[in-house]
């Protein structure tokens, strides 16, 4: 069974077993996620579409890990100008295990 949950403004399609990245969400290791907003929840030829989001689906997943990504550079440049302008980013993200699929 399989399920595309939307979080943080983004869709990621799962199933039980996944590890996924998300944004950042509240929570220390180990604690419990539900994920509420599933847009499409299907088995092997069964597939129920949401309107925007199907009635009574969750999905059950714990948390892995709280981090950052990698650092990303931002360099901004203005030729002739003199203009130089270095800057780091690392943006938060939370490790989730999906443990299950409830449709």
């Amino acid at each position: 069974m399989y399920a595309v949950i939307e979080t943080g403004g983004q869709q990621y399609k799962v199933k039980e077993g996944d590890t996924l990245k998300v944004e950042r969400l509240d929570g220390d290791v180990g604690s419990k996620l539900t994920f509420d907003k599933i847009l499409v929840i299907g088995d092997e030829g069964d597939t129920k579409l949401g309107r925007p989001y199907v009635d009574g689906a969750r999905v059950e997943s714990e948390i892995v890990a709280q981090d950052r990504h990698r650092k990303v550079i931002v360099f901004k440049y203005r030729r002739r100008k003199g203009y130089q302008k270095k800057q780091g980013h690392r943006q938060p993200f939370t490790k989730v295990r999906i443990t299950k699929v409830k449709g």
